[in-house]
Order: C-alpha cells, then structure tokens, then sequence
C-alpha cells in the first residue's frame, strides 16, 4: 500500500501538537494546520469564510496532490457568558460554530469529493467533545452545540459513504490537560471539577492522540461511524 498521506488542523498545540509528533513515527506522511504560518505548519484562520476550503488547496498541494486521511482537530474553547451584549453574542456564535464545527464540515466535503475523484476511499477522524453528549457550562452553548453537531456530521458521513470506501470516526475527550483545560481549571476552581472524573485526573493529550493515530490508520472499516469517548469516565453511554 502506498504510504498514507494525513492532514491534520490545529496542530500546533496540545491534542493536534501530540498527534502529529506520534504520527511521525508511524510509516506515514503527516502535514498540519496552525492559525498563522510558521514551523512547518500551513496558517489559515478558520473563522473566515471559506477558509476550510482554501486550506484544503494548500494541504493538497503540501501533500503532492493527495491526502488519505483528513483530522479535524482544529477547535477554540471561549467564553460567550449570556449577560454579552447582542452583538457580542451572535460574533461569538458565529466565530465558535465557523472554526469548530464549518471548517471541518468544509473540509470534510473537499476530502469526500477528492476521494470520489480518485476512486481511492479515505478517512476522517473528527476531534469532537464530551460536550457533544453532555452539554458544557452555561457560557458554552456554542461550544457544545457545535460538537454535538460534529459527532452528527461524523454519523451521517458515514452512512452517506460507507460503501464508497469512505469511513468517519470521531474522539469526544473530555477535559485534556492542554492550554485551554488548564485556563479553565483554574477559573472555575480545579478540584471541584476533577472530582466530578471518576479516574481522578484529566487526559494527556498523548491519549488522545494514540485514538486519533488507531482511527486514522488502524481502526477496522466496520467501525465507521463510532465515537471514542475519553473522559476519565465522567460522561458513559
């Protein structure tokens, strides 16, 4: 088999950061996304209009033309408190659901479409939430709906597509011990919430990577369509 070729968005910190370095001792060839060009990485910022579908061009063109594995990790985490002001609010809105939830659906319809052209079949791993099932705190309804919509994205992609060799998966971590979990730790008071996660820490961003690297090149095709939770048993279905 050839040797696979993977994109990866938001890889300049944390989960994606982790993934990419794991993926680089996998018999693979990897390329990441970050907000701004530098390292390696392709900058583009998400929250523009048909930046995913832009982004796709360049990754392609990194990747000699050819991309067997699309992970749409890229994501933002931010307050949008209910007390906002109306124009503050709907900007907060649009930004959260354009970087986590468009993006990668426009991203994911350019990988469809390359595969369909190439008659080759592909993945794509969806990095969603434990806020996808569960909800998130009263300033992230954002947050939460556009995960949710991203674990239901995941699902439809892969009834849609099964049978052209074209598998989607998803990850739903919980709180990972990244830059934007440790923001939030502190501010809404650590331990309370860790005592809420039966395993009695957060995630490693290693973690989540190790079921990133299993979806993308290792995982069987009858899985399609399945979420990896991993919450330190703190959300179970």
């Amino acid at each position: 088999m050839a040797r696979p070729h993977i994109f990866i968005t938001g890889a300049s910190r944390g989960i994606g950061a982790a993934t990419m370095a794991l993926i680089r001792e996998e018999d693979a060839r990897v390329v990441g996304h970050a907000t701004s060009d530098g390292g390696g990485l392709i900058g583009t910022d998400l929250s523009l209009p048909g930046a995913g579908r832009a982004l796709w061009e360049r990754a392609l063109e990194a990747l000699d033309g050819r991309i067997d594995v699309l992970v749409n990790n890229a994501g933002v985490f931010e307050d949008n408190p209910l007390g906002a002001s109306d124009p503050d609010w709907d900007a907060q809105w649009e930004r959260g659901l354009a970087i986590n939830l468009k993006a990668a659906a426009d991203l994911s319809r350019a990988a469809i479409l390359h595969w369909r052209e190439r008659g080759s079949g592909g993945r794509i791993v969806n990095v969603a939430s434990r806020a996808g099932h569960r909800g998130d705190s009263p300033a992230h309804w954002h947050y939460a709906a556009a995960k949710a919509g991203m674990i239901a994205m995941t699902k439809t992609i892969a009834r849609a597509h099964a049978s052209e060799g074209i598998l989607a998966y998803a990850v739903a971590p919980g709180f990972t011990m990244t830059g934007m979990a440790e923001d939030y730790l502190s501010s809404r008071g650590g331990q309370q919430l860790l005592a809420d996660i039966p395993l009695g820490r957060v995630a490693d961003p290693g973690e989540v990577a190790n079921a990133i690297i299993y979806l993308s090149l290792k995982a069987p095709a009858a899985m399609t369509g399945a979420t990896l939770d991993i919450n330190g048993a703190s959300y179970v279905r």
